[in-house]
């Protein structure tokens, strides 16, 4: 077994084992010294990766790291072209084999949203039902999540921005095993400390619930390591920012030298002159 190790900051080492790779925290004792043994105490993984919005050619290629689960919504539907939103949900559900994958409810209203939830629950035992937070009209789903909570659907609830929708949905949710999906990247966005908001939202799912918390919209690969250090038990990534996981153990100094050349060789090839 090849190991190799890279300490990424404080706490967290990069493991590269026969070409996979995965972020670990460091043991109690002589983690660079004796790795293998390390490794082995390591087993349980910090944060489980799901790839968001993986086109149906992009299933099954090696990333260099494992990939949990998938994610999709039916923005990244429109972007992927589908025509019809159940046969490209069952095409999915045929890359996916028996990991997780979530696929969203578009209706607007209790009735409609019920009935959308239990279509795609009832094409493959590994689905999650993708619920948003609220209908357009900013009242709460709670009444959908109520009824599809008692009929065993497994959920993921999306476009979670606040700890108070956390409290708002959580009563109802905590006994199962829904997925709650926070926008972290999103957040950010308007200026707010995601990692701050991130951190009392896991504290507050893992002491009152089984629920499990995914970071959502991540905004660069650096992100993997935020969700680890919040609490996360998820997060999803899209295909580029996964690949990039791999420049974790990529020196500096090296990196700062391919971007020296990269700007004199397109300088170079484009002709220009002062």
């Amino acid at each position: 077994m090849a190991i190799k190790l890279q300490q990424l900051e404080k706490g967290f080492f990069l493991v590269r084992c026969n070409n996979t790779i995965n972020v670990k925290k460091k043991c109690k004792s002589s983690f660079l010294q004796n790795a293998e043994l390390c490794l082995l105490n390591m087993k349980k993984k910090l944060i489980d990766l799901y790839a968001d919005g993986v086109q149906l050619n992009e299933f099954n290629k090696d990333y260099g790291i494992e990939i949990d689960g998938y994610t999709f919504n039916p923005s990244i539907f429109k972007k992927h072209g589908a025509k019809d939103y159940l046969a490209y949900s069952k095409e999915i559900i045929s890359k996916c084999k028996t990991k997780p994958v979530s696929l969203e409810v578009f209706s607007d209203e209790d009735t409609g949203m019920i009935e959308q939830a239990k279509i795609l629950h009832s094409l493959s035992k590994n689905v999650f039902v993708k619920i948003p937070i609220t209908f357009t009209n900013k009242e709460f789903t709670t009444k959908v999540l109520e009824k599809l909570v008692s009929e065993n659907i497994k959920l993921n609830i999306t476009a979670i921005f606040t700890y108070e929708q956390i409290d708002k949905i959580l009563p109802i949710v905590k006994n199962t095993n829904t997925i709650l999906s926070v926008f972290a990247g999103r957040i950010f966005d308007c200026g707010k400390d995601a990692n701050h908001i991130m951190k009392e939202i896991c504290e507050k799912v893992k002491n009152n619930s089984k629920c499990k918390v995914l970071w959502a919209s991540p905004r660069m690969t650096y992100d993997y390591l935020n969700a680890i250090k919040c609490g996360a038990h998820i997060i999803t990534m899209q295909l580029s920012q996964i690949q990039k996981l791999k420049m974790f153990e990529k020196s500096l100094e090296d990196y700062s030298l391919e971007t020296v050349k990269q700007f004199y060789n397109d300088a170079k090839s484009s002709g220009f002159k002062l």
